[in-house]
C-alpha cells in the first residue's frame, strides 16, 4: 500500500488517540463532582490504542507515535525513509484531535487553557510536583517498556492476533505510572497537540517530551534487536 494512504492512517489513528485519551483527561477525569480520575485516563489512552490497532494495524502498523517509529526502526521492523510521512501524519492527526477537543471543551462555561488542556509537564506543571529528572527517567524507561511490549507481543513468533491486547493494556498500565509524574506522554505527537493550544509553559518544556521518548524507543529498539531477535544465530531455549 502506498506510504500516502498508510500516513493517513496514522493520522485518523492519532486524531484519534489525543482525542480520546485527552479528552477523558479534560472532559470525563473529574466530572463534575466525580469522574474517571487517573484509572479512567489510563484505560482510555489504552483503549484508544488498542481499537486503532484492530482497525488500522493491518494498514499502517498503527505506531501513532513518533518514538514507536523511531523505536520500531531501531528494531528493524520499520524503514527509516518512511519516517519522514509516518511522524509529520502522526503530529498532524494529535493536532487535529486537539482541536476538535478545544472546540467542544470550550463550550463548557468556565473552561480555561490554565488547567493545563492535559499537556505534560514538570515541576511545578507535574500533577504530583516532580522535578525535571524524575520526568526524564519515567518517560524514557516507561516509553522503552512500552516498545518492548510492542516488539515483543508483535514478534513473528508470539500469539497471533492478540498483540492489540497487550499493546492497549500495556499502555494502559504504562498511564497508571505515569500520570502522575508527567500526565505522561511516552509520545511527542501526543504531547505537541495540547502543547500548541496551552503555549507558555507547555511549549518550554515539550523538549522532554521529544527527547525521552525518543531515547526510550530506540533503546528498546537496539535492546530487542540484538538480544532476542529470531534471526540472532543463538536460539532461544523451548
Amino acid at each position: 500500500m502506498p506510504v500516502g494512504k498508510r500516513a493517513a492512517a496514522e493520522f485518523i489513528g492519532t486524531f484519534w488517540l489525543v482525542f480520546g485519551g485527552c479528552g477523558s483527561a479534560v472532559l470525563a477525569a473529574t466530572f463534575p463532582e466525580t469522574g474517571v480520575g487517573f484509572l479512567g485516563v489510563s484505560f482510555a489512552f489504552g483503549l484508544t490504542v488498542m481499537t486503532m490497532a484492530f482497525a488500522i494495524g493491518h494498514i499502517s502498523g498503527c505506531h501513532l507515535n513518533p518514538a514507536v517509529s523511531i523505536g520500531l526502526t531501531s528494531g528493524g521492523r520499520f524503514p527509516a525513509s518512511e519516517l519522514v510521512p509516518y511522524i509529520i501524519a502522526q503530529v498532524l492527526g494529535g493536532i487535529a484531535g486537539a482541536a476538535v477537543l478545544y472546540v467542544i471543551a470550550s463550550g463548557k462555561t468556565g473552561f480555561s487553557l490554565a488547567d493545563g488542556f492535559a499537556a505534560n509537564g514538570y515541576g511545578a506543571h507535574s500533577p504530583g510536583g516532580y522535578s525535571m529528572v524524575a520526568g526524564l527517567v519515567a518517560e524514557i524507561v516507561l516509553t522503552f517498556m512500552f516498545l518492548f511490549i510492542i516488539l515483543g507481543s508483535t514478534d513473528a513468533r508470539a500469539p497471533a492476533g492478540l498483540a492489540p491486547i497487550a499493546i492497549g493494556l500495556g499502555l494502559t498500565l504504562i498511564n497508571l505510572v505515569g500520570i502522575p509524574v508527567t500526565n505522561l506522554s511516552v509520545n511527542p505527537a501526543r504531547s505537541t497537540a495540547p502543547a500548541i493550544f496551552v503555549g507558555g509553559w507547555a511549549l518550554s518544556q515539550l523538549w522532554l517530551f521529544w527527547v525521552a521518548p525518543i531515547v526510550g524507543g530506540i533503546l528498546a529498539g537496539f535492546t530487542y534487536r540484538s538480544l532476542f531477535d529470531a534471526s540472532q544465530d543463538d536460539e532461544l531455549p523451548t
